[in-house]
């Protein structure tokens, strides 16, 4: 609804001040999630990141298995997920691991505990 269009009689200017200093506050951070969650959003880095939370780290020889996936698409979500910062990277000889960025737990462990409990579709329907 544009600002036209509006059908409030009185604005409440000390509540939207208010919002508009409280956002002003958390800009930064609002920012990060957004790109986080733009991450999450795709189906197979969602799945990625769940299973690096359960299983601590992977290659990407086990992931290409797991998801039936050839290993260079693998590859370019897991490049995707490293560059935001989701995912970190350990050398074993060749094999390369990855693992979930311990920063990003608190974060995304909600979500992977409605996955995992598999209520989420319990908790949507109600």
């Amino acid at each position: 609804m544009s600002k036209q269009e509006c059908i409030r009689e009185v604005a409440d200017l000390t509540q939207i001040n208010r919002c508009i200093n409280s956002l002003n506050k958390v800009e930064g951070s609002i920012d990060r999630l957004v790109n986080i969650l733009k991450l999450t959003a795709n189906d197979v880095r969602l799945k990625i990141l769940y299973l690096l939370s359960q299983e601590k780290k992977l290659c990407p020889c086990d992931l290409s298995d797991i998801l039936d996936m050839s290993v260079p698409a693998v590859s370019q979500h897991l490049r995707k997920l490293k560059d935001g910062g989701l995912v970190e990277t350990e050398r074993d000889g060749q094999t390369i691991f990855y693992s979930l960025n311990p920063q990003f737990s608190e974060i995304l462990s909600p979500n992977f505990n409605q996955i995992k409990d598999n209520n989420l579709l319990e908790v949507l329907a109600a």
